[in-house]
């Protein structure tokens, strides 16, 4: 399959980070915490300093924001946003639902998303990608998300809930349950895999970093995806909430989970 250089580049980024992480997998290395006590590994900085000397290199006057390595060019007509472990918690502890989450804003707008999960699926890892205007593929196959068009079919994947639960929607989530087939908490990458593959319907969550979701946000666009903040407003550089869902559920949704 042809790629275009942007996403060929993505790719690339995210397998030569895969090495990285593979190799420290389960293994010894140094663990530091940040101002928020989320950990922050030698490995996640490695895998980082790869990724962006990787796209430095193809693409001298694209912009960088990254976690572990920061910010440079950010006005620059392109912007690649990285987050090389999305899940470094689970990465310290051993368990692999953690990726890759590589991602490209032209002029404010979304418009490439990777995700790569090395270590998932009993080490065989799985990958998404997408790139606007040309659809959603995991693991090298197109998907999509699913047709659900009501709730009592519906299957919820919440993640970090933390401010939806200070707020008066947490009651309005706790009306909305009995009325889904199921609630599930995935987290991390997994659910967004999941709904651009049709295996859940929405997507919950109250506290990310525009880093966890860009890549992602793409994924699920091009799955056929509809994905909002918390608040309906469309995903950008400030953006720490999400919702993401099958067309059919997204307005009802929105109006039980706002706010």
């Amino acid at each position: 399959m042809s790629h275009s250089p942007h996403l060929q580049a993505a790719l690339d980024a995210a397998e030569a980070a895969g090495e990285i992480i593979r190799k420290a997998y389960r293994g010894n290395f140094a663990v530091d915490y940040k101002a928020d006590a989320s950990p922050v590994t030698e490995v996640d900085v490695a895998a980082e300093k790869s990724i962006r000397g990787l796209l430095s290199e193809r693409f001298p006057d694209h912009g960088f924001y990254g976690e572990e390595t920061g910010r440079s060019a950010m006005d620059a007509e392109y912007l690649w946003l990285v987050d090389p472990i999305d899940g470094t918690k689970a990465f310290v502890r051993g368990y692999p639902i953690f990726s890759v989450q590589i991602a490209l804003m032209h002029r404010g707008e979304l418009v490439l998303g990777v995700s790569s999960a090395p270590c998932w699926n009993g080490g065989r890892g799985e990958l998404a990608w997408a790139e606007e205007g040309k659809g959603a593929h995991l693991d090298g196959q197109p998907v999509a998300a699913s047709k659900t068009a009501s709730l009592g079919k519906a299957t919820l994947s919440t993640g970090n809930l933390a401010r939806l639960a200070a707020s008066p929607s947490w009651a309005r989530l706790g009306e909305l349950i009995p009325k889904l087939h199921r609630i599930r908490g995935y987290g991390d990458f997994l659910h967004y895999h999941f709904l651009a593959s049709g295996k859940v319907d929405a997507v919950v969550e109250s506290d990310v970093n525009i880093l966890d979701i860009a890549a992602l946000t793409v994924i699920v666009r091009e799955a056929g995806g509809i994905v909002t903040d918390l608040h309906g407003d469309p995903i950008g550089l400030e953006t720490t909430s999400m919702l993401a869902t099958v067309p059919d559920l997204h307005s009802e949704l929105l109006k039980s989970l706002a706010y």
